[in-house]
């Protein structure tokens, strides 16, 4: 089964296409200092829907979310930005989110897995 890469880092894809799952991971903010996490979980988001697309579907197709803050106390800036991404109906809506982050500069990280 061929596995499939959509950027340009051989070494450490950030997505990856295996059989019929998309997987994602990685994804931080482009240029993150200065901005809130609001801005660095809508800058994700974007990327997380140009590598959907390349990879041939789209968020109302996702499986799961893992989502990573530097603080619970910025939670609900990036749960609105969440929210308002995600389609209602979606059942990874319910992402896991756990408080924790190693670069200070990253505010925001969130893995996805997507049905082809």
């Amino acid at each position: 089964m061929a596995i499939e890469r959509y950027d340009s880092n051989q070494r450490m894809s950030k997505c990856v296409v295996h059989g019929n799952t998309v997987y994602l991971a990685g994804i931080v903010a482009n240029d993150p200092k200065g901005k809130d996490m609001t801005a660095q979980t809508k800058d994700i988001l974007a990327q997380i829907d140009g590598y959907l697309a390349k990879a041939g579907t789209d968020k109302s197709k996702l499986l799961s979310a893992n989502i990573w803050v530097t603080s619970m106390s910025e939670f609900a800036a990036m749960n609105a930005a969440w929210d308002a991404w995600v389609s209602p109906g979606n059942t990874p809506a319910r992402a896991t989110v756990e408080a924790r982050l190693a670069a200070p500069e990253y505010k925001v990280e969130i893995m996805v897995q997507a049905a082809k």
